[in-house]
């Protein structure tokens, strides 16, 4: 599939510091990720996606090996990149297994609240996610960055339930359903649910009722899924209709 044109570097863009150019290239091949522009399995060039964006290699290597990181893309050897494929049979047992690892850690962490009411080492950590969690409106949903701040409620959740090697596997699957994960914020609507749930299970954790946290931790995460998995299909299927139009 080619890759979606862009138009050519305007002055300001090529006043950018290499940084801040970094950063464009970023966000510009994330949002065409997201936006299905450039498809699950399509290879590349960092010097086709220089060319693309009107930029040095250098800023684009720098954006490619982020979003390496962040697990959209992979690098092929001879090959160039290589937008992740979807497997969507892996990403239902990774949520599966998300979700032992979550609802594990919440009951275990109400166990250990309720022994230890004093938040002393580890358990910290909590003290991060009621000030940005229990909050009045709008709080979180109105953040950019709201993704990360997802991922690092549920992280903080499971490590200071304090099992580093639950924490550690539980990071893994965070990495590998990345790509897929961050669709869930794509709407309002789902933003802000996301805000309003993640208070819903820090309060019941807070006070102890383990029931209750780990039923809204299984119904946010099905939620989740099931609204990636929707978003994806038939972002998908719309990508590759258009894509067959145009040839």
């Amino acid at each position: 599939m080619p890759l979606p044109a862009r138009p050519s570097a305007s002055p300001a863009v090529a006043k950018l510091t290499p940084a801040s150019l970094a950063d464009s290239a970023y966000t510009e091949l994330k949002r065409d990720i997201f936006e299905f522009r450039m498809l699950p399995g399509d290879r590349f060039s960092e010097s086709e996606i220089a060319a693309r964006l009107g930029m040095s290699r250098t800023p684009v290597r720098d954006a490619l090996s982020r979003l390496l990181r962040e697990g959209f893309l992979e690098v092929q050897l001879r090959s160039g990149w290589m937008v992740k494929t979807i497997d969507f049979e892996q990403f239902e047992h990774l949520y599966d297994l998300r979700l032992v690892l979550e609802t594990t850690a919440v009951r275990r962490l109400c166990v250990v609240l309720a022994s230890q009411p004093r938040r002393e080492g580890p358990l910290a950590g909590l003290g991060t996610l009621e000030a940005l969690w229990l909050v009045p409106p709008p709080g979180a949903a109105q953040r950019v960055d709201l993704p990360d701040l997802d991922e690092q409620f549920h992280s903080t959740l499971v490590r200071v339930a304090g099992n580093p090697e639950m924490a550690r596997v539980h990071g893994e699957v965070t990495d590998r359903i990345r790509m897929l994960r961050r669709l869930d914020f794509s709407s309002d609507m789902r933003c802000q649910r996301t805000c309003e749930e993640h208070a819903a299970i820090l309060q019941a954790i807070m006070e102890c009722r383990g029931d209750d946290a780990v039923a809204l931790v299984r119904s946010h995460i099905d939620a989740s899924k099931a609204q990636v998995r929707q978003i994806s299909l038939h972002k998908l299927w719309a990508a590759r209709r258009a894509t067959r139009q145009s040839d």
